[in-house]
């Protein structure tokens, strides 16, 4: 006699049916939190009549800069440098190609946790010469708490509202067969953002007007808004439908 090999259960069924009702909803939140850290971008230029002019002036004032920046400790999370160029410029007129002038710029991004420090080093960067200063883009952590509170109270309200339907029926939830993040199915091309998510930005450019360092701009944290969605699919006792 040998023994019977057990069978798996048999899948769900992708619709409801008489004896197993299926609910679907989707659950949402709406959360604010104050901002974890903040980016500034940095552009620090150069101009000679000469390449090697422009290339050693940009070379002293991004030394400056980043020996500005480094002199804030810990309160800078992130000290980055992206794009460098240098590129000639041409006469307008006259025959031939005539370069008038060398321009060089180096593009550097600072992540900072301490938005005290946030206001004066802006203020001090901007009012170096040749010197652009752009942002504050405040952001979360990507591990931050309120992205995890976010996703459990969108969850919550996918439960309280299948529920609510379950409830007009008489009925009650019996099991849940599906729960999923908006398009998790089809995600969204890579890139692809709302304008609802454009970070706020505010830029600072100017040179010294005077020797005396200029007063630390007052820099207001924006809070974030967290957007947690979810599809959730339940099944529920069969209600008695009376006529």
């Amino acid at each position: 006699m040998t023994a019977e090999t057990p069978q798996p259960p048999a899948p769900h069924p992708p619709y409801g049916t008489p004896d197993a009702p299926r609910i679907a909803v989707r659950g949402e939140a709406h959360l604010e939190a104050d901002p974890e850290i903040a980016r500034i971008g940095i552009t620090v230029s150069a101009r000679g009549t000469s390449r090697r002019e422009a290339l050693d002036d940009l070379t002293r004032r991004n030394a400056t800069v980043l020996d500005l920046v480094k002199t804030y400790g810990e309160a800078v999370e992130k000290l980055e440098t992206g794009a460098f160029s240098i590129a000639p410029e041409l006469t307008k007129y006259g025959r031939g190609e005539r370069v008038r002038a060398y321009h060089g710029r180096v593009h550097i991004t600072a992540e900072l946790t301490d938005f005290t420090a946030l206001g004066e080093l802006a203020t001090r960067l901007a009012d170096l010469d040749l010197t652009r200063v752009d942002g504050p883009w405040w952001d979360l952590r990507p591990d931050s708490p309120a992205h995890r509170e976010a996703r459990q109270q969108a969850v919550r309200d996918a439960v309280q509202r299948a529920r609510e339907y379950a409830a007009a029926l008489s009925t009650t939830l019996a099991a849940l067969v599906e729960l999923a993040d908006i398009g998790a199915e089809s995600p969204a091309p890579y890139g692809a953002m709302g304008a609802s998510a454009a970070p706020r930005m505010r830029t600072a450019a100017y040179a010294a007007e005077t020797a005396d360092e200029a007063a630390p701009l007052d820099l207001e944290p924006q809070r974030q808004h967290i957007h947690a969605q979810v599809n959730a699919r339940f099944t529920m006792t069969p209600p008695r439908l009376e006529p």
